[in-house]
């Protein structure tokens, strides 16, 4: 006895599932981290050391501690000052 089997997919139900996931798994990896050094800054803004050193690092506002002879950012705070310094920045 030969049996088929059809499976049909919602393209658009898929992608949205897909989306869902892969939010989830980024707040999961981004929770993990509650402080970030100036490398990881650099990696999670895709800007240079010295980039971020001349635009917003020294700024009053940026959250940063210095412990010992590293400084540290709390991710949260850090993602939420990065938020408002890219909107106050002028647009080409």
């Amino acid at each position: 006895m030969n049996s088929i089997i059809t499976v049909s997919i919602d393209k658009a139900e898929m992608e949205h599932l897909v989306q869902k996931e892969i939010k989830a798994q980024i707040q999961e990896i981004n929770a993990g981290l509650i402080y970030w050094d100036i490398k990881e800054l650099c990696r999670r803004t895709c800007m240079s050391r010295s980039f971020i050193l001349e635009q917003f690092f020294y700024h009053p506002d940026f959250p940063k501690y210095k412990v010992g002879t590293k400084w540290l950012m709390p991710s949260k705070e850090t993602e939420n000052f990065l938020s408002n310094w890219l909107k106050r920045q002028p647009r080409s």
